[in-house]
């Protein structure tokens, strides 16, 4: 129960140092030892004046935070910067922190799928520290801590999922990932502001096997397409049938049609026009 409670001071302790201006720890807890090297310094610093003030100025850009220590224990007021802050060179000390946002690769990771399918997924992550103390404070190396969290997070998101969802849902996987990262490496002053899946790469004879079913079912559409065509196309020769049986002259139209059609080609064959009365007669002599 002691290790939950510890973190929790640590981390109110961070948030109290990082947003109160008007915090007494400035000074206020060094004890004796403490005020007697604080003492010593401002003497030094006065008696080596102008001379010191190289050592005790120091500027940070306006994309940087200075994180400052005195005596090992965090002064108030938070992060300082950006432009000129002061310190005491011999009890005080210092760590910049980037503020801008800042994006790695996940490494390639082997993921066993829902489907018991392996697949090798990488992913973009960009992130920026929201609070520069606590990602001192709170954690050893923010950096390394993100970049570990996101693989393992990758891991465990793309384990819960098929291979069809992973491949048609990359963007809800990419949302549902950043929520995650960005709840875990909240108490760390880090906030996840994108989460991307760049590539998933299939085994090769998985990749063989999808594109052999890919054509398999283009053929078997290809096949319905023209099969349905030839049914529409059966209908409508039947139709125009009932309707040229129904109106002989309209039969007699398009037999000279037919006629008007072949004779315009270029072509060496000599047509007899032949009444379709004549056709119809020797039909029925067939018939009976």
């Amino acid at each position: 129960m002691g290790e939950p409670n510890q973190q929790a001071t640590s981390l109110d302790y961070a948030k109290d140092c990082a947003n109160d201006d008007s915090n007494p720890r400035d000074g206020g807890d060094l004890g004796c030892c403490g005020y007697i090297l604080w003492f010593l310094s401002l003497v030094v610093i006065a008696l080596t004046f102008p001379f010191s003030l190289c050592l005790c100025i120091k500027v940070v850009q306006e994309y940087e935070r200075a994180v400052i220590f005195r005596l090992g224990r965090l002064i108030a007021g938070g992060a300082k910067g950006p432009g000129l802050f002061f310190i005491i060179p011999c009890i005080d000390s210092y760590t910049k922190v980037d503020i801008r946002t800042v994006s790695f690769d996940v490494p390639p990771q082997e993921v066993l799928t829902k489907d018991s399918v392996t697949v090798a997924v990488d992913a973009v992550v960009y992130y920026r520290v929201q609070n520069a103390t606590m990602s001192i404070t709170n954690v050893e190396d923010s950096n390394r801590s993100t970049r570990l969290l996101a693989a393992t997070t990758l891991r465990n998101v793309l384990g819960t999922k098929n291979l069809s969802e992973i491949l048609s849902e990359r963007e809800t996987i990419s949302h549902y990932m950043q929520g995650n990262l960005d709840e875990c490496t909240d108490p760390w002053g880090i906030r996840v502001e994108r989460v991307e899946i760049k590539d998933v790469r299939l085994p090769v004879q998985l990749q063989r096997a999808m594109a052999a079913e890919a054509e398999a079912a283009r053929e078997a559409r290809a096949k319905v397409i023209a099969a349905e065509g030839e049914q529409k196309a059966s209908r409508s020769l039947k139709e125009a049938a009932e309707v040229l049986t129904e109106a002989p002259a309209a039969l007699q139209l398009r037999y000279l049609q037919t006629l008007n059609t072949i004779s315009a080609e270029k072509n060496s064959t000599i047509i007899f026009p032949l009444p379709i009365d004549l056709l119809q007669s020797f039909m029925s002599r067939q018939e009976s």
